[in-house]
């Protein structure tokens, strides 16, 4: 493989004595990765149902590999059930290395496709807010889409510039993740094409975006919380020297260490203008020293800025908030009563909000969004229509089997499976018993997929089109 003259002096540079080693890898296959959605399974339920030959991914407890050249996960039911997301192996590092808890406010600022949102979201367990951006609306779709697949049930979809958000977030966040834009140097072995991109627009046009995005982020987090900072390339312009600018900029950030794994190479003080040692507990990871791309993370947390008085934007009311309380309650429509009658999952009827004709169900707390473009706050749970209610796609996959009372439950090898995800009409008068009649959840060996309208025997397909198999 041809690399640039000016990035192969650079990679010599960088890794001295191990740049033929650092060469090599380029002989080697990629390596493809699958990760699962503990949301829905457990790691071990998972390997005990998985069709696949899979081998562990070390440093990552719910990835693992598989051979891309012999298997298509991506056409499996398990895959449109939400049972797993097809990500790089090094690209699971970051959201793995970002401690996130149920209850947590988490901001992903560049989250499409949404390898990473999905993980944080899964890992929130239903509680607190994932708020995931991207600034390409067309790629927001895609994200939005990824996170209803996955069953998030708190999420709220942004698509603006970071710098934007900052106004409407001041430290809101507890956990921030940033995948930052950048060169991409760690992905040439996996996509060619990016040697062609790293000519057009290399670290020198990066480095002044990340620096931007990184200190906006900043401003919208807690003081006490955490910030993992992540790329996917090798140069020291958008990585160390990044976060020295943050430090610098904002001082009372520090960094803080990321779990180890035995491959994992130690930052470079070396690279950065102070050299101070605080910058090998960030993380690099080479493509010769493991079985993935490359990747850089750190991880940081905000302390209390010196000289600051009074509490954070929260504690002083700078924030206006919009409060779901609990204890509250709205009159809802009784076409949707009827149809939660069947959902056995406690709601708090005061985080229902309705919209025109849409429903949602929202996370505890909202900031006033007003003026920022977004493409979903909260849980669309379906659509008022004249004298009914049709529930959503997004709603089903949020469910598990045993949160609602009426379900279709098909084996995978069945192929009304198939039929399901291509938008047929089924018959399923083998499976369903009296009193079936209405929407109906259907499933995959126990894993919903979307909902049905049943009458005599046969299930009228809700499967929304965008997402049906071709």
């Amino acid at each position: 493989m041809k690399l640039p003259e000016e990035f192969a002096r650079k990679m010599q540079r960088l890794l001295k004595e191990e740049y033929e080693d650092y060469l090599a890898c380029y002989e080697e296959p990629r390596y493809y990765g699958l990760r699962v959605n503990t949301g829905k399974i457990s790691v071990e339920g998972f390997q005990k149902i998985c069709p696949f030959s899979i081998e562990p991914i070390p440093w990552i407890p719910n990835g693992f590999y598989y051979d891309g050249e012999k298997e298509a996960p991506s056409r499996h039911p398990y895959y449109f059930a939400g049972l797993y997301y097809l990500q790089e192996p090094s690209a699971m590092t970051p959201a793995s290395r970002l401690p996130v808890e149920p209850g947590d406010k988490v901001l992903d600022v560049c989250a499409a496709p949404g390898g990473k949102a999905t993980e944080l979201g899964a890992r929130l367990a239903g509680e607190g807010v994932l708020a995931a951006n991207d600034i390409s609306s067309s790629r927001a779709k895609g994200l939005l889409k990824n996170i209803e697949v996955f069953g998030v049930s708190n999420p709220l979809v942004l698509s603006e510039e970071p710098g934007r958000l900052a106004g409407y977030f001041p430290e809101y966040f507890d956990k921030i993740l940033i995948d930052a834009p950048c060169s991409g140097e760690g992905m040439f072995r996996k996509d060619r094409k990016m040697i062609k991109a790293w000519q057009e627009h290399g670290p020198g046009f990066f480095c002044n975006i990340q620096k931007s995005i990184i200190v906006q982020a900043a401003s919208m987090l807690r003081p006490g919380g955490l910030m993992l900072y992540s790329t996917c390339t090798f140069d020291e312009r958008e990585n160390e020297q990044v976060v020295e600018h943050l430090l610098k900029t904002c001082p009372q950030f520090q960094i803080e260490e990321i779990e180890g794994y035995e491959g994992f190479c130690p930052g470079m003080p070396e690279m950065t203008e102070s050299r101070d040692e605080a910058f090998a507990r960030t993380v690099r990871i080479f493509p010769h020293k493991m079985k993935g791309e490359g990747h850089y993370l750190a991880l940081l947390r905000k302390g209390k800025a010196e000289g600051a008085r009074g509490g954070s934007a929260l504690e002083n009311g700078t924030l206006k908030r919009r409060i779901q309380g609990k204890g509250t309650s709205i009159r809802l429509p009784d076409e949707l009563v009827r149809f939660l009658s069947d959902v056995r999952r406690g709601l708090d009827a005061g985080r229902f909000s309705i919209y025109g004709d849409r429903v949602y169900y929202m996370p505890e707390e909202l900031p006033d969004i007003k003026g920022i473009r977004f493409l979903r706050t909260g849980l669309l749970v379906g659509e008022l229509k004249k004298n009914r209610f049709e529930p959503s796609q997004a709603f089903a996959m949020s469910l598990k089997k045993e949160e609602y009372r009426k379900t279709v439950d098909l084996s995978a090898e069945d192929e009304r499976v198939s039929r399901y995800l291509k938008g047929e009409t089924l018959e399923v008068g083998d499976l369903v018993g009296e009193g079936g009649k209405g929407w109906n959840l259907v499933c995959v060996d126990g894993f919903p997929l979307g909902f049905g309208k049943l009458s005599g025997g046969m299930l009228k397909n809700k499967y929304l089109p965008g997402w049906r198999l071709a």
